[in-house]
C-alpha cells in the first residue's frame, strides 16, 4: 500500500515556499502504518525561523489595520479551499499519522468548521464594548487589540485541526502567524501551508517552518514573537515556560497532557457507559490528550462492567488506515517502546494485568500494538504507572465503594484535563464539579471529543489556564480600555492649586 514520496517544497515564508540551499539537517518520514511507505523527506534550517518571524512582523500592521470584515473575506476564501481539499488533507493525515481514514476525514472537515464557528460565535467574546458614564460624564470603551506575531507549535496527533484551532483565531483577530508543525508530521504542515497559498493570503500573514525541536526553540525564543500557542506534552510545555521566563511580554497558551478518568456509577446506563469508555480509551490508539486513562467503577457493577469491557476490547479491529478499523498504529518506535515498558511498570507496582499490551504483527510492517487493561487494587500517590501519561491504548481500572473514594482516585494525578461521570444522579455530577480539578467535565459522555463552541483546556500539568477552543480569541488579543471625553473643560472642576491663564 505504499505510495510515492511527497515532494518537499520547503518552508513557507513571506508568501512563497523556500527550500534551504544549505540545510542544517533532514528528517525522513515513514508512515507508521507501513514502514515501506516513504511519506516525505524534509530539510530544515534555523535561519529560516528568523526570516519567517521577520516576514510576519513586517506583515502585522497592514493585516491588523484591515477591518474585521476584510479579514473575514480572506478567511471565507480559506474556508472554501479547506472544503475543496478536505479529502486530500485527510489522506495526508492518515498516511503520516496512521489514523484511520474515517477519523482523518473528521479532522480535515473540522478545518472549515473552525472558521465558521470563530466568525459566527467566538468573536462575540472580543466585541468592542461601550461603557456609558464609566466616569461621571465620560464614556468608556473596551477594545480587543491583536498582539503581534504569534508562534503556533503543533502536535502530531491532530496535526491539522489542533494548530488550526490556534491559527484561525489568531489571524481573524489581526495577528500574523509562524507555524511550526511537529517533526513527526511535516507533510501535513506542508499541505496546510499549500492551502493558505491557494487562498492567496497577503504575504507574511501566514508562515510555516519545518524542523526538529531546536527549530521550535529558536521560534519561541525570538524576541519579536508576541505569543506562543502550543499543543503537546507537559515536558515540552514546561520547557517553553522555562525558556521564556524573561520574555514577560509573551502570552503563553499551553495545552498539554492528561491522565483522564471516567467514573461509572451503579445507576449508569451500562451499555452507553461501556461504549463511551471504549471510545475514550482506545480511539486514536490512545494518542489523545483527552483519552480515558482510568476507569473508576462502583464495586456493585464492577465485575459485570469489567467483563464486558474486556470482551469488547478484545474484539477491537486494528489495522491500516485504509481499512475499517477503530485505530491504527502508534506514531513511532519510541512510542511503542514506551507503551510496552509501561506494561512492566504497572505489573511491578502491583497492578493486575487483565489484557497485556504488546506489539502486533500485521500484513504491514508498522508500529501497531494491542490494547491493554490493568486492574489497580491500591491508589498510590507515588505510582509511576498511575500518574504518568502513557499516550497509548492503555486503561487502568479501579473499583470503589463510595463517591468520595472515586473523587480521591480522580484527584490522584497532577494532570487536570478531562473527567466523565456516568450516573443518573445530577447531584453526583455536581459534586464532581466541586471536588475535581479539571477543565472539562462531561456527564454521561466520553472524555474524548470536544466542541469548538466551548473552551478547551486543563489545570495542573494539563495547561496554564489559557483555554483554547471557543476562548482562543481571548489569548490572541489584549483588552485596551479607553476613556473618551468629547466635552469642553469644566473650569469649576479644576483641582486646587492649578491656575489657567485667561
Amino acid at each position: 500500500m505504499s505510495s510515492d514520496p511527497l515532494q518537499f517544497l520547503g518552508d513557507y515564508i513571506d508568501g512563497r515556499f523556500v527550500i534551504p540551499s544549505s540545510p542544517d539537517g533532514e528528517i525522513r518520514i515513514l508512515s507508521p502504518a507501513d514502514l515501506n511507505d516513504h511519506v516525505i523527506t524534509i530539510r530544515h534550517k534555523l535561519d529560516n525561523v528568523d526570516a519567517a518571524v521577520n516576514a510576519a512582523q513586517k506583515a502585522f500592521f497592514p493585516w491588523a489595520r484591515l477591518s474585521l470584515e476584510e479579514r473575514k473575506r480572506h478567511l471565507f476564501k480559506l474556508k472554501e479551499v479547506f472544503s475543496a481539499h478536505a479529502e486530500d488533507m485527510a489522506k495526508v493525515i492518515s498516511r503520516e499519522t496512521g489514523k484511520p481514514l474515517w477519523e482523518a476525514r473528521t479532522e480535515a472537515k473540522a478545518l472549515a468548521s473552525k472558521i465558521d464557528i470563530t466568525i459566527n460565535y467566538s468573536m462575540k467574546l472580543v466585541e468592542t464594548e461601550l461603557v456609558k458614564d464609566a466616569l461621571p460624564g465620560v464614556d468608556g470603551v473596551v477594545r480587543h487589540q491583536p498582539r503581534g506575531v504569534m508562534a503556533v507549535v503543533g502536535p502530531f496527533n491532530f496535526p491539522a485541526h489542533l494548530p488550526n484551532g490556534h491559527i484561525i483565531p489568531a489571524l481573524l483577530t489581526g495577528n500574523t502567524v509562524v507555524f511550526k508543525p511537529s517533526d513527526k508530521t511535516p507533510a501535513v504542515g506542508q499541505y496546510l501551508a499549500q492551502l493558505f497559498e491557494k487562498a492567496e493570503f497577503p504575504k507574511g500573514v501566514f508562515n510555516m517552518v519545518q524542523g526538529p525541536g531546536n527549530v521550535g526553540r529558536r521560534l519561541v525564543l525570538d524576541e519579536n514573537v508576541a505569543g506562543i500557542l502550543f499543543t503537546g506534552s507537559y515536558e515540552v510545555g514546561l520547557k517553553i515556560k522555562e525558556d521564556t521566563l524573561n520574555h514577560f511580554w509573551k502570552i503563553l497558551a499551553l495545552e498539554m497532557g492528561g491522565k483522564n478518568a471516567t467514573v461509572v456509577w451503579h445507576d449508569a446506563d451500562l451499555d452507553k457507559a461501556l461504549y463511551e469508555s471504549l471510545v475514550g480509551s482506545f480511539l486514536t490508539a490512545g494518542q489523545r490528550c483527552s483519552c480515558t486513562s482510568r476507569l473508576i467503577v462502583h464495586e456493585s457493577i464492577a465485575q459485570k462492567f469489567i467483563e464486558k469491557f474486556y470482551s469488547a476490547a478484545k474484539k477491537i479491529k486494528i489495522g491500516h488506515w485504509k481499512e475499517e478499523v477503530l485505530f491504527g498504529p502508534l506514531i513511532s518506535k519510541d512510542s511503542v517502546e514506551k507503551y510496552v515498558r509501561f506494561q512492566e511498570i504497572a505489573k511491578r507496582e502491583g497492578a493486575e494485568t487483565l489484557m497485556r499490551g504488546k506489539e502486533l504483527e500485521l500484513d504491514y510492517r508498522g508500529y501497531y500494538v494491542t490494547p491493554s487493561i490493568n486492574l489497580v487494587k491500591e491508589v498510590k500517590q507515588k505510582s509511576v504507572y498511575q500518574r504518568s501519561e502513557i499516550f497509548g491504548p492503555n486503561v487502568a481500572v479501579y473499583t470503589v465503594q463510595d463517591f468520595d473514594e472515586a473523587m480521591h482516585v480522580v484527584n490522584n494525578t497532577s494532570y487536570g484535563l478531562c473527567l466523565s461521570v456516568f450516573t443518573k444522579e445530577k447531584s453526583l455530577y455536581e459534586e464532581a464539579l466541586l471536588k475535581t480539578r479539571v477543565g472539562l467535565l462531561n456527564w454521561n459522555r466520553t472524555t474524548n471529543g470536544s466542541s469548538s463552541r466551548l473552551p478547551f483546556g486543563g489545570r495542573g500539568k494539563s495547561g496554564n489556564d489559557r483555554p483554547s477552543g471557543h476562548f482562543a480569541v481571548q489569548y490572541c488579543t489584549t483588552p485596551v480600555a479607553s476613556l473618551e471625553d468629547l466635552g469642553s473643560l469644566d473650569k469649576k472642576s479644576i483641582f486646587p492649586g492649578i491656575t489657567l491663564d485667561e
